[in-house]
């Protein structure tokens, strides 16, 4: 996907770039949410389980983020 001046990054290299940031937000929150549920007596999941969960979960979570940034970056160039 070309990259032109006028246009600037596309959803896919904002997908790429934002992936790890995506990934650790998913997996931080299910973690933080995995510890919130052991008050009704579920286990919590593990750190580590938790990463691994979020690297599938993290996928649609990042196109939605680098199309919202690609939305605003077109905004901002209005």
């Amino acid at each position: 996907m070309p990259e032109t001046p006028d246009t600037g990054p596309s959803v896919f290299k904002l997908s790429l770039f934002l992936y790890p940031f995506t990934m650790a937000a998913v997996a931080v929150n299910l973690f933080m949410l995995t510890l919130a549920w052991q008050r009704i007596g579920l286990p919590a999941l593990s750190p580590v389980t938790s990463i691994m969960i979020s690297l599938p979960l993290a996928i649609p979570v990042n196109w939605a983020a680098a199309k919202w940034v690609r939305r605003l970056l077109d905004e901002a160039g209005d």
